[in-house]
């Protein structure tokens, strides 16, 4: 069984082997981390479809719609957090971008459509669904415009995951994370809607049940929502349906002090298929 106060949704973190010359380092600068450093050579990385192993954790916690209607009981929140500003419309973030291929392509993605990693697409924890967003690669300048159809990634310090096109199309794909910025583009309330906070993810059921059961003395709705993803089933706990983003911030906040966890605010797509790819 695995603790409460423990980070159910850490990333795998890639070991950086030391290699004494500087020039043999720079070979390597195709591997991804959780602290990237932009490639800036000019020749292009090899172009894998192979979702890189430190975003593949990520890919396995997808964003399918509870049907638990209620709202969350939520205690006093704790002073000296601040918790981000959710995004209106036309606004600009930046943080890391991951990106993923093989082997969500031709799986569901979370808004219904089929993942083709060959489009320009993309997954984000908050956005709506066809929002349309501009994403620059800060090392080198290079951007693309991709459309949000999927889920994630649920990651620390990433803010975005891009289709292999969209990954290409900014010279992403060798370095696997790279620092972004992410411009909204059009009109859109990114605000409405109802959210959810994303505790933790099990391949034992039973893990997912006795955390829920914890947790439901104290907060509710809480659910668990199967997804079948590539590697097997997982059993994903969710708290609350909350009315706007910054609200939902302020509970995932309150979690993560009172409780120790490291949790993920998500949109809840009401009306969209279960399933889906992230």
């Amino acid at each position: 069984m695995i603790s409460a106060r423990v980070s159910f949704c850490s990333p795998v973190v890639l070991h950086l082997l030391y290699i004494p010359t500087l020039v043999f380092l720079l070979t390597l600068s195709g591997c991804a981390s959780r602290n990237p450093i932009a490639d800036r050579r000019q020749t292009p990385p090899a172009q894998p479809s192979e979702t890189p192993p430190g975003t593949s954790e990520a890919a396995k916690r997808s964003t399918d719609v509870p049907e638990t209607p209620g709202n969350p009981t939520t205690p006093t929140p704790k002073r000296g957090k601040t918790a981000p500003i959710p995004a209106p419309s036309g606004y600009t973030e930046e943080g890391n971008a991951s990106w993923y291929g093989a082997p969500f392509h031709g799986r569901r993605a979370s808004n219904g459509e089929i993942y083709d990693m060959y489009k320009l697409t993309a997954a984000h924890r908050t956005l709506p669904f066809e929002t349309t967003v501009r994403v620059t690669n800060l090392g080198n300048g290079k951007s693309t415009v991709v459309r949000i159809t999927d889920r994630g990634p649920f990651v620390e310090n990433r803010i975005i995951d891009l289709s292999l096109a969209a990954a290409r199309e900014i010279e992403s794909v060798g370095p696997g994370v790279v620092p972004v910025r992410v411009e909204v583009l059009g009109n859109v309330d990114l605000t409405a809607g109802f959210f959810t906070v994303q505790v933790g993810a099990f391949k034992d059921r039973g893990n997912a049940e006795r955390l829920r059961d914890r947790l439901n003395v104290v907060y509710s709705p809480i659910f668990i929502q199967l997804y079948d993803s590539p590697d097997g089933l997982l059993y994903r706990v969710r708290v609350g349906k909350i009315t706007g983003e910054d609200a939902a911030r302020t509970f995932s906040d309150q979690l993560r002090d009172r409780e120790g966890f490291t949790p993920f605010v998500t949109r809840l797509d009401e009306g969209m298929p279960a399933g889906g790819n992230r």
